[in-house]
């Protein structure tokens, strides 16, 4: 079992930047892929970006260039630091876990969830 918690969300104008947290507990955590997912009212759960072994990492379009994610195995933690925030990133944001690389823009390929953190940029 992996539980995973995420902190950091907030609200903040459009231009600025939030890093969000990922602690994982639980199995061995350098072993996993760790995604970011998010969500907006009344749409579907999105894939943002996702990190894998060694330095490996994959963005979704709407975010390359601006977002990062990073981790840090000696403190089992996940990162996304957000720059220059859209509106349109408005979401819940969700950091996952699972087995491999393969699929890893799929929800369904992700074994574990954290609870969601709520991330509100403004006009």
């Amino acid at each position: 079992q992996v539980q995973l918690v995420e902190s950091g969300g907030g609200l903040v104008q459009a231009g600025g930047s939030l890093r969000l947290s990922c602690a994982a507990s639980g199995r061995t955590f350098s072993i996993y892929t760790m995604g970011w997912f998010r969500q907006a009212p009344g749409k579907e759960r999105e894939f943002v970006a996702a990190s894998w072994s060694g330095d490996s990492t994959y963005y979704a379009n709407s975010v390359k260039g601006r977002f990062t994610v990073s981790r840090d195995n000696a403190k089992n933690t996940v990162y996304l630091q957000m720059n220059s925030l859209k509106p349109e990133d408005t979401a819940v944001y969700y950091c996952a876990a699972g087995p491999s690389r393969v699929g890893i823009t799929w929800s369904s390929r992700y074994d574990y969830w954290g609870q969601g953190t709520q991330v509100t940029v403004s006009s």
